[in-house]
């Protein structure tokens, strides 16, 4: 049979190659920075999640290795049987904290969390609510769930409504949206959100993976940039971006939804507690933010300048208020050859083309981090500029 298959594979992944759009690997040979060594030449990073410049800070390095040091490597073991050490409760305090939520259950990664959040809340008698633009782990998620579906246009308010007017006959109904999209940089109107889940007696969940630690006036994410407090049930999120860039993930909110997914949620009850040295490492990040908010006000200096500068030099860029900014190409192979040449230049940068994002909307996704000084902006908007005369 592995014949047959295999000359399917073959020919799949010719057509991919001939359309331009095969994804190859660059290999890093350093930690994650700013500055990256990849080919054997030190290139700047802009297309990293590392808004907060904390995956190889100093303060998080060294907490990881005391956890390891205190509490081994790894747990062997799910959380209820015996994978459950006092630094993984402690976080889930620390992360509670944070976004102002009763309590909060990890993962081994916010896909995960997203996986196993629907499923044990709801049923067939119940509505999920879902943003056209949603992470992948989120539609996968509803995906195992058999609750109704309903899909409204990326941030369209009149989409929203008409969906929660349609779902008035399920028991229960749940709007479900990422805080910032991925792909487009845009943050979810989440006041209107709330306002319209409680005229139609909805719940509210949140991806907090892009908008935690970035948006908001301190960058605790969309309770803080709406100040919506109290009117979000759910939040998941992730440790691997703005919180140290490791691997875990989290949801945080009501009492009783985290109760009931520690009982029932299957990639909580079937999946390795994460390790303790993430769990240690993601300790110290949380302390840190709660002694200064300095690199996220350094992230934010850095966006507003990228971008006006960008915008300025004439390039298509999407409205943003977080640390995405999407260079838009619109072709596919432009994208692919835009990302090699300005790699020349020394600009590591990735191109996102179709299933990544809808046909014709190709473009260059640039994140800015707080790791980014002034000098390393400047050349990155100067290889754009030299790149865009050349592809």
């Amino acid at each position: 049979m592995y014949k047959d298959l295999k000359k399917y594979l073959e020919t799949e992944l010719q057509s991919i190659e001939d359309a331009g759009l095969y994804k190859k690997e660059r290999i890093i040979t350093s930690s994650q920075s700013a500055e990256i060594e990849v080919g054997g030449k030190t290139v700047l990073n802009f297309c990293a999640n590392n808004y907060l410049g904390l995956s190889n800070n100093a303060r998080v390095i060294e907490a990881a290795k005391k956890a390891m040091d205190t509490h081994g490597f790894g747990m062997s073991s799910v959380r209820f049987i015996c994978g459950t050490q006092d630094i993984h409760k402690e976080l889930e305090v620390a992360v509670s904290k944070y976004f102002g939520t009763d309590d909060t259950i990890l993962y081994a990664a916010c896909f995960d969390a997203n996986g196993g959040v629907f499923e044990p809340l709801f049923s067939e008698q119940d509505a999920i609510i879902s943003d056209s633009l949603n992470h992948a782990s989120i539609i996968d998620g509803v995906r195992l769930c058999k609750a109704k579906r309903y899909r409204y246009a990326n941030a369209d308010m009149n989409e929203l409504e008409n969906c929660l007017k349609e779902a008035q006959t399920q028991r229960f109904r749940i709007v479900v949206t990422d805080g910032v999209f991925s792909m487009d940089g845009n943050v979810a109107p989440m006041d209107k959100i709330c306002d319209l889940a409680e005229k139609y007696n909805a719940l509210v969940m949140v991806d907090e993976c892009h908008s935690a630690g970035v948006i908001g006036k301190t960058g605790r994410g969309v309770n803080e940039l709406f100040n919506v407090y109290g009117r979000i049930d759910i939040h998941t999120g992730t440790l691997g971006k703005a919180f140290g860039g490791g691997i875990g993930g989290f949801t945080t909110g009501r009492k009783e939804i985290i109760d009931l997914l520690r009982q029932r949620s299957r990639p909580y009850l079937f999946s390795n507690s994460i390790p303790p040295t993430i769990a240690g490492a993601s300790l110290e990040v949380f302390k840190m933010l709660d002694e200064s908010d300095m690199l996220h006000t350094v992230l934010v200096e850095n966006v507003e300048y990228f971008r006006s500068k960008m915008l300025a030099a004439g390039f298509d860029i999407k409205p943003t208020q977080s640390a995405i900014c999407a260079v838009m190409l619109y072709d596919a192979k432009l994208s692919q050859a835009f990302a090699a040449k300005i790699l020349d230049e020394g600009i590591y940068v990735t191109g996102f083309y179709y299933p990544v994002v809808p046909q014709g909307q190709a473009r260059i996704r640039v994140q800015l981090s707080a790791a980014h000084k002034r000098t390393h902006l400047d050349k990155c908007i100067n290889a754009f500029i030299k790149v865009r005369y050349e592809v």
